[in-house]
């Protein structure tokens, strides 16, 4: 898998983010950190990119509410299979206004499980590609 040329992270002011793309530029992997600071649209950054940083906030909001319930896991198997179900779910199953990724084969979906089963099914014929390619 390759990461795209114009591959931008869009973040709060938190200077950790710039040290996580140095980071990745010393073994060349390299994309742009957008900061949009403060809470007001007052420069062109902030007008362009606040939609992006607030659906960041979201899902940071939903998964610390969701995740503090269980408690944890036994091993960090558990807890990686819940973060991608998590993310699955939020990115492409639940409605959002800003939605990262369309999918296609979702829209037209009547319902969640409905969607959970294309999405599965997805996977598993991407996986099946993978093995034969």
């Amino acid at each position: 898998m390759s990461i795209p040329d114009d591959l931008n992270f869009v973040v709060d002011g938190n200077p950790i983010y710039l040290l996580v793309q140095h980071f990745f530029a010393t073994h060349d992997i390299n994309f742009d950190v957008t900061q949009v600071i403060r809470l007001t649209n007052d420069d062109p950054v902030s007008k362009e990119y606040r939609p992006l940083k607030q659906i960041t906030k979201k899902l940071n909001r939903t998964f610390k509410g969701n995740y503090r319930s269980t408690y944890g896991f036994d091993s960090s198997d558990g807890s990686v299979s819940y973060v991608i179900l998590f993310v699955a779910h939020f990115n492409f199953l639940s409605p959002q206004k800003h939605v990262p990724v369309i999918v296609p084969e979702l829209i037209n979906q009547p319902h969640i499980p409905a969607r959970w089963t294309t999405i599965i099914n997805l996977s598993h014929e991407y996986i099946i590609s993978q093995q034969s390619a």
